[in-house]
């Protein structure tokens, strides 16, 4: 029974480490961007988007068209 207990404190233990390295390692070393750089990266991944939707909608179109097609022939 004291195997279960010392066993349970191992892992809360662990976990108190785990998450106050985590936290430690978020304040201390990582490097957050500006303001000015994550409105610039916000901006990129939206033209991007639009870009990446605008070609699978024309992909979808000529594919459609060209489905038409074969289907119209085999009436």
């Amino acid at each position: 029974m004291f195997k279960y207990f010392k066993n349970s404190y191992n892992y809360f233990k662990n976990s108190y480490n785990y998450f106050k390295n985590s936290y430690n390692e978020l304040v201390h070393k990582v490097t957050w961007p500006s303001f000015e750089q994550l409105i610039g990266s916000t901006k990129v991944v939206l033209v991007a988007s639009v870009i990446f939707a605008l070609v699978v909608l024309c992909m979808d179109l000529v594919f459609e068209n060209l489905m038409n097609g074969v289907y119209s022939l085999l009436r």
